[in-house]
């Protein structure tokens, strides 16, 4: 049997052992996914341990497949092997090495030797840029997370409550800071709370404050979806009542607690500051007009009970979040690939992104910098236009954008949400992320969707 060899390395700005001791914290497996890969993590076993036990189910299309491997040749600190005991290779080995340098720095090496099964011997080369794809996609996740950990490092592991974390947002940040180091409570609505979790229930105004004693911090995500319906006065009530509610709800729980949590990161949008055309804005800029406008403004008010009580206290206004787990990119990607895509209007109207990754690190940052309070932008620092967009969008994937969407039609399509979100927009800047020193992964949309795609 012919076993082929990948090797890629890659330079950590850690030592060694805390490359290591990343990859054997909680959540290490689901950085490491691409998200271009349908990958479900089923059973986990062990850490990485010798004799741990990983079992994943991969799906293509309507098809699925089995993949169990099995840890070995531990070596703490240094390395450790995966090697498959059922799954699509002949033969699988995956060795994970981190090498220290005399500078406190690590090299990280993936080594993969596989044998493909005899009837996919033909896509040898396919299969080695699919590696090369996927190995790059996951040394950068791994060297930048290590970096935005390092760049907090003053501050000991926090424990850190999250409402909202099975969102877009809230369930990428779980596994990013459990393998930081950190503690994480999840809360969760009564009646499915998992091990480890604080009960909540928003509408009914309870929460388990008892659950949230020893928290360090919490980060408030939860609130029904802005862009997943058509605005009827019943969807724009809910939108209003679960975010100004569920925030009053939390802050004032955490400001009644006899040992308070030390922070409160509560999400909020760039929607606070209302369509303004080509002006550019930062967080000093007055707030705008509209439903969204309004919404934003009542729902930072009622995080006031945290402030007064002495909580530190953080709105972090979030832009498009880009993802491919969810979001406006995920919706918009498929008809972009067919070549369907095109600009929304005149397609002048600003656009203000941030990758998921960078706004996972801007939670982060806020969490850990004590200077950082009050209104934050949670953008990346080059806004585009939505034609603008459209056309790097259509560079990555390789596709024409020539099939654009009149006003009328994403009118017809969207009612009012059309003309808050997608026909007019902000072009907001991260001025306070940037002042107190936050370094962005993704600065440029490019660089953030070829990431994202693997491009």
């Amino acid at each position: 049997m012919t076993r082929e060899v990948f090797v890629r390395r890659e330079t950590l700005s850690v030592p060694a052992d805390e490359a290591f001791r990343w990859h054997e914290r909680p959540g290490a497996f689901e950085r490491l996914v691409p998200p271009w890969e349908r990958i479900e993590l089923v059973e986990e076993t062990g850490g990485v341990r010798d004799g741990a036990r990983v079992v994943l189910r991969m799906h293509a299309g309507p098809l699925s497949l089995r993949w169990v491997a099995e840890h070995e040749g531990y070596t703490e600190g240094r390395e450790f092997r995966d090697v498959q005991v059922e799954g699509p290779f002949r033969d699988w080995e995956h060795t994970h090495r981190m090498e220290p340098r005399a500078d406190g720095t690590s090299v990280l090496e993936d080594r993969v030797e596989y044998a493909l099964p005899f009837a996919a011997r033909l896509a040898g080369g396919a299969m080695r840029r699919r590696l090369e794809r996927t190995f790059a996609y996951r040394q950068r996740t791994t060297r930048d997370d290590l970096a935005a950990h390092a760049a907090t490092k003053g501050r000991t592991s926090m424990q850190i409550a999250i409402t909202g974390a099975s969102g877009l947002v809230g369930e990428t940040l779980v596994v990013f800071l459990t393998t930081g180091g950190h503690g994480v409570r999840r809360l969760v609505r009564a009646g499915r709370k998992p091990p480890g979790s604080v009960a909540w229930d928003p509408d009914a105004g309870t929460i388990d404050a008892a659950g949230l004693d020893g928290t360090d911090a919490v980060v408030h995500l939860a609130g029904e979806g802005i862009a997943s319906g058509r605005w009827t006065d019943e969807r724009k009530r809910r939108i209003r009542e679960s975010r100004v509610k569920g925030t009053r709800l939390v802050a004032e729980t955490l400001a009644a607690m006899p040992r308070k949590p030390r922070v409160l990161v509560s999400a909020s949008a760039v929607g606070f500051y209302g369509a303004r055309g080509d002006e550019g804005l930062d967080e000093s800029s007055a707030p705008g007009t509209g439903f969204l406008a309004d919404v934003c403004g009542e729902w930072e008010r009622a995080a006031d009970p945290a402030r007064a009580a002495g909580i530190r206290v953080v709105h972090l206004r979030f832009g498009v979040v880009l993802s491919l787990k969810g979001g406006a990119l995920a919706k918009m990607l498929t008809p972009f690939k067919m070549g369907l895509g095109g600009r929304l209007g005149s397609g002048a109207q600003w656009m203000s992104w941030i990758s998921l990754d960078d706004a996972i690190g801007a939670v982060l940052h806020a969490l850990a910098n004590d200077a950082v309070a009050g209104p934050v932008n949670a953008v990346a620092p080059n806004p585009v236009t939505n034609a603008s967009f459209t056309k790097t969008l259509g560079g990555v994937l390789g596709r024409p954008t020539i099939l654009p969407m009149p006003a009328f039609a994403a009118r017809l399509a969207f009612g009012e949400m059309a003309d808050h979100l997608l026909l007019t927009g902000q072009k907001v800047l991260p001025r306070r992320l940037l002042e107190t020193g936050y370094r962005f992964r993704h600065p440029s949309l490019e660089e953030a969707l070829r990431h994202l795609m693997g491009r």
